[in-house]
């Protein structure tokens, strides 16, 4: 699909206009790239954790889950990796001195090809990039940005630095008193939950008595200090992510890692978002701790994005944890080898899903936003409607009295009172009807059920249905049980 930027600008003022998303301190002229949810999108965030968290845990008997704290020992860090390692390759504009990720800077070159229509050539300084940043040629990296004139946003200059690496981590101080080495209190915002499980790894095993394989998952916030964070919610400093880590036996990683990913876009699939929507991506350089890694890429109306990665961690954590604490990272395997004995002790290898919760949530909006013209030349007439899934939708059941007399007010008051304890609903009175489906439509309520002078006479409601607007007419007892059969 081509980038449709005019359709995600509608969508960014969309999730604005109607209590889904706002620019965080925005009266103080806000804070980049960080962002808060409103009424709405909390409520719809949350129905993605729960379903991701049930998916996970409840459904399969050998995941639990764990919430770990943001906070964690800073040797945590130099065992997993980060502090040597987690580094992004940047340059700076000499004129403008703003700052670029390389990749995406060639990344936003190379759609501003696409969208000239010289796609090959797009493709082809891709390429050339994945190639580079996976041999870390960050002389061939600047080559290539120098030699198809690539310019500062700002300064419309070609005038750049060197490449070189710049580590993502935020970091700050534990602790109260000042001390005369600053590194003996410095500790990191985590830029990933993934260690707050390995850490835990043995307590959880010990305590739920687990038998591998078997995982953890958890859902938490994550920061990374990106120097272009960008696209709305699709890259921020401050995000969650729903990560699990599943604890195999060494040797058996490419069957474990074959099965989450069908497991993982499965899970996609459930939510009848369509399967050409998605697609996988092989990555081209291994992270530091793996042995294969893809994502689960998703077709924006900014293009093709990672929305979620699986990985095959090999025994790095836990080998690197063992390490650096000295205590035993490994599990007894009662299991019987080749040989008739117990296979004994070892330390497990992992695969890991690890899914940005932000990315989901902008997948799902994206995914659900619909313009449509239900006009005539005669009578112009459109709407804007979420399309979101009925178990992930933050409203259910709108409710709504006709007119505001007659005693139909305490009627739909009844009906709210009986419907809330099983999901949740929105009672409005105010506006003409038409109004009032607009506004559901908007926010993607599934489902709005109308109390009139009928309702008195035959206990029924004209209940009417978001993405065909077809109405008809059901008995007041059986508005949960319709309801609830698309929930569940």
């Amino acid at each position: 699909m081509a980038n449709d930027n005019k359709k995600f600008q509608a969508i960014i003022s969309h999730c604005k206009e109607y209590g889904f998303i706002f620019p965080s301190s925005e009266i103080y002229d806000g804070l980049s790239a960080v962002y808060d949810y409103g009424q709405y999108g909390s409520e719809l965030k949350k129905n993605i954790k729960d379903y991701w968290w049930k998916s996970m845990t409840q459904l399969h008997e050998n995941i639990v889950g764990i919430d770990a704290a943001i906070f964690m020992h800073p040797t945590t860090w130099k065992a997993s990796g980060h502090v040597d390692n987690f580094s992004d390759p940047m340059i700076d504009n000499k004129d403008s001195k703003k700052r670029y990720r390389v990749d995406h800077l060639i990344e936003g070159f190379a759609e501003e090809l696409e969208a000239k229509g010289e796609l090959e050539r797009a493709k082809e300084i891709l390429a050339a990039m994945d190639k580079l940043i996976a041999a870390s040629d960050f002389d061939g990296l600047k080559k290539l940005i120098e030699d198809n004139k690539m310019k500062c946003a700002v300064s419309g200059t070609s005038n750049w630095t060197d490449v070189r690496q710049f580590n993502l981590m935020f970091s700050t101080e534990f602790g109260s008193t000042a001390s005369a080495d600053e590194e003996d209190n410095k500790i990191y915002l985590r830029p990933e939950t993934a260690q707050g499980i390995f850490v835990n790894f043995l307590n959880v095993q010990k305590t739920g008595r687990m038998k591998i394989p078997f995982g953890i998952a958890q859902i938490g916030k994550a920061f990374r200090n990106e120097i272009v964070a960008r696209q709305f919610i699709f890259r921020m400093r401050e995000f969650e992510q729903m990560e699990m880590q599943f604890f195999i036996k060494p040797g058996s990683q490419k069957e474990w890692y074959e099965f989450w990913k069908a497991e993982r876009m499965k899970w996609h699939l459930s939510l009848g978002i369509e399967k050409e929507k998605y697609r996988f991506h092989d990555h081209v350089k291994l992270a530091h701790y793996a042995d294969a890694a893809c994502d689960i890429e998703y077709d924006f109306p900014i293009g093709f994005k990672e929305v979620e990665g699986i990985h095959s961690r090999t025994d790095f954590d836990l080998r690197n944890h063992q390490e650096y604490s000295k205590k035993k990272m490994q599990y007894f395997d009662n299991d019987l080898g080749p040989d008739g004995k117990p296979i004994g002790n070892y330390i497990p290898y992992v695969i890991e899903t690890s899914i940005g919760l932000d990315r989901m949530f902008l997948l799902i909006i994206s995914n659900s936003y619909t313009e449509e013209d239900l006009g005539t030349p005669e009578k112009p007439d459109s709407r804007v409607v979420l399309k979101l899934p009925v178990k992930l939708a933050p409203i259910k059941l709108g409710i709504f009295p006709l007119t505001k007399k007659d005693g139909l007010p305490e009627i739909a008051k009844q009906i709210m009172d009986n419907a809330k304890n099983s999901f949740r609903c929105f009672y409005e009175e105010k506006d003409a009807i038409g109004k009032r489906y607009r506004r559901m439509d908007a926010i993607g309520t599934p489902f709005c059920a109308t109390v009139d002078h009928q309702t008195k006479e035959d206990n029924t409601v004209t209940i009417r249905y978001r993405d065909s607007m077809l109405q008809e007419r059901v008995d007041v007892h059986k508005l949960i049980e319709i309801v609830e059969k698309q929930i569940f």
